[in-house]
């Protein structure tokens, strides 16, 4: 942690005691602060129902350590527990980026892929070759299905993953009052569609003017 000791709070009381990261508090307090941050975002991005949340998510981050290398499937399953009903709750699909060795590809349910005509790549991500978080999202979906590459309407990027790779065109940073779940950095955005057009353009049919 940067700017504080491991287990204390910073001003907004909301950094999680990471001394003992299996603790049934410590992961609590993970459930709650990724609920909290992905409502967050819904509430800032404006997302309609069916529309796709990439996110990724490293636990070895979560608990202190280098991405890669310290997995937790508790910690996981703490992420997971966060998103899901928040997801539900607002009807947006979630798609979870897996590591470099599943080369990023995405878990997600069937219906997405097909609804989106995405791709679909074989394989089953486990923590050690796919990460935590993308392994217990692969038993959570009830008809789970890896992506090779998504275009997603917004994202979360939990512990510096790089999600960026599968946002729509044109990404703009979220700023979410949850900075930090554990010791691993929050990132979020949102996405805009392109502005085509030069000087005479007209994006909005209130100021569209005259011929």
């Amino acid at each position: 942690m940067q700017d504080g000791q491991d287990g204390q709070d910073g001003q907004d009381g909301r950094r999680c005691d990471m001394s003992d990261v299996e603790s049934k508090v410590a992961l609590t307090r993970i459930t709650d602060l990724c609920a909290g941050a992905l409502s967050e975002l819904f509430s800032v991005a404006g997302l309609a129902s069916g529309q796709i949340v990439v996110v990724g998510a490293s636990t070895s981050e979560i608990a202190g350590k280098r991405i890669g290398t310290g997995g937790s499937r508790d910690v996981a399953t703490a992420v997971i527990d966060g998103l899901w009903p928040v997801a539900e709750q607002h009807g947006v699909r979630l798609a979870f980026q897996c590591c470099e060795h599943l080369n990023r590809a995405l878990v997600m349910e069937r219906s997405t892929l097909e609804r989106f005509f995405l791709e679909e790549v074989t394989a089953v991500p486990v923590p050690g070759a796919g990460g935590a978080v993308a392994a217990a999202a692969y038993r959570r979906f009830t008809e789970p299905v890896l992506a090779l590459a998504v275009a997603a309407h917004a994202g979360m990027d939990i512990g510096d993953t790089l999600i960026g790779m599968h946002l729509r065109r044109v990404a703009v940073p979220v700023r979410l009052a949850v900075r930090e779940i554990g010791q691993a950095h929050v990132n979020a955005a949102r996405t805009r569609p392109l502005l085509v057009g030069g000087e005479r353009a007209v994006y909005d049919l209130r100021n569209e003017g005259c011929l």
